[in-house]
């Protein structure tokens, strides 16, 4: 189906005849956009009634798969029930159900695919909600210099968005740090991406 040839290169090639299949059962506007730091995509319905699912360019080939058919599932549960809560258990489920057939060893490399599929038991808003899922899937990401906040040591000091901040204890799950201008006190996911100092 080449009227979907330009989401190809964002998807495993032996993903593309599921994919077209997805895009041409639930019709929908798909828009590839630049990288934006608080989603890796989102679903939405336009004013014209038209539904728009939008996913970042900078992914990884796996990362962008899941992000599409999570993004496909709220279309689907939307279509069913307008009314639940966007990652409640009936997104879970036609996010579990759409997830299926792509569980294959020729589309998601090994070591991602165990990881995936036990994710995909009780599935989260984002995939970086789970370290391990988050950690197998960076392996695939252009090579960068951030370090994930919790590979720095403990009062290390690091950039993020242009300010500084010094590393603190782990508060449950996420990393207790302090803002060096101003004292005051952020939590960051354990998978935030910094720069070391």
């Amino acid at each position: 189906m080449t009227k979907y040839k330009a989401i190809h290169t964002y998807i495993p090639k032996e993903a593309i005849k599921l994919v077209e299949n997805l895009l041409e059962t639930y019709p929908f506007y798909l828009k590839i956009k630049n990288n934006r730091k608080t989603k890796h995509g989102d679903f939405r319905i336009l004013k014209n009634g038209q539904m728009q699912i939008t996913i970042n360019n900078d992914m990884n080939v796996y990362r962008f798969l899941i992000t599409f058919v999570h993004e496909v599932a709220h279309l689907v549960t939307y279509k069913k029930n307008k009314k639940v809560k966007p990652h409640g258990i009936e997104w879970k489920i036609n996010f579990q159900h759409l997830m299926l057939p792509f569980l294959k060893p020729e589309i998601f490399p090994r070591e991602i695919l165990s990881i995936l599929a036990n994710y995909l038991r009780n599935p989260r808003a984002s995939t970086d909600t789970d370290v391990k899922l988050s950690l197998a899937l960076k392996q695939y990401d252009k090579k960068s210099n951030k370090n994930y906040i919790f590979e720095i040591p403990l009062k290390s000091e690091f950039t993020y968005n242009n300010r500084t901040f010094i590393k603190g204890n782990k508060r449950r799950i996420r990393y207790k740090c302090t803002e060096k201008a101003t004292k005051k006190e952020y939590l960051f996911h354990p998978n935030a991406e910094v720069d070391l100092i």
